[in-house]
């Protein structure tokens, strides 16, 4: 594995013709590294020619400094990860280049940016999308694959490609889950234990047959702090704080009875949850 450490280097590969007539599949991602992002890797090695994968902890898309201060960068961990799924390249800039101009230039979206995960964390959105057009436009990806699990970035993304005429397709990819149901995040390794143990309780309550009001309520008896349980696009949504850490998910959003008989048998497949 290659690693590239600019936007102008990987510039001289392609102007070299390393990569002439041969498609490059791309993974952005901000590092700490688990089995999601390496089923988006396997993803795009069987689809291309040529894999390149990001890592970036990008500042713009943290609300919150002391989230981005203590987000996990095990870097010589990711790298013996790549290196075993055979990845041809890693890209991985530095925030002063990729932020020249002081962040004065960004791309902002009005619509889909403005609910679920934003309206909780304002500027997130313009910050992962600007950082994402950047590393799109540096790359010049085929395809680009992100995982589901962060559903409404994949939205947000794919639109924006589609509005500026971008040449790279946006490839959605399924959630990787534990053994217990909890999506794969980097943000897991965090947890302290007790609350690991506690952590699958969210996605067990979000597949639900209940209401969202509902749901919110027994996250809280579980100890779980709910910002918010939506549905949008057939799908649904939820954010949780569990300790100092921030866990999102997503499901198909589950037809509803509201017979507590239903409810009980329901109950009963979840294992009595």
């Amino acid at each position: 594995m290659k690693i590239i450490k600019s936007a102008e280097k990987w510039k001289s590969l392609e102007a070299g013709g390393f990569l002439k007539n041969r498609t490059i599949g791309f993974v952005p991602t901000m590092g700490a590294l688990h089995e999601g992002h390496l089923s988006l890797v396997r993803r795009s090695k069987k689809e291309n020619a040529v894999t390149v994968v990001s890592i970036f902890v990008n500042p713009a898309q943290f609300n919150d400094k002391n989230d981005l201060k203590n987000y996990p960068r095990p870097l010589q961990e990711d790298i013996k990860m790549l290196e075993a799924e055979k990845t041809d390249f890693l890209f991985l800039p530095d925030s002063g280049r990729m932020y020249a101009d002081g962040y004065a230039y960004r791309v902002t979206e009005q619509d889909i940016s403005k609910t679920l995960c934003g309206a909780y964390r304002p500027g997130h959105f313009d910050g992962v999308l600007t950082a994402v057009m950047k590393l799109l436009n540096i790359i010049g990806a085929d395809r680009a694959y992100f995982g589901e699990k962060d559903y409404q970035q994949y939205l947000l993304i794919k639109g924006m490609a589609e509005a500026f005429f971008m040449n790279t397709k946006i490839i959605p990819c399924p959630i990787v889950r534990e053994a217990d149901g909890l999506a794969m995040s980097s943000r897991n390794r965090l947890l302290e234990p007790g609350e690991r143990k506690r952590a699958p309780l969210f996605p067990a309550l979000l597949a639900r047959r209940l209401p969202p009001e509902r749901i919110k309520k027994e996250l809280s008896a579980g100890g779980l702090r709910p910002e918010y349980v939506k549905e949008r696009w057939g799908r649904r949504f939820g954010a949780v704080k569990l300790g100092k850490v921030r866990l999102i998910d997503n499901v198909p959003a589950p037809p509803f009875k509201k017979s507590l008989s239903a409810d009980a048998v329901w109950r009963r497949r979840l294992g009595g949850i």
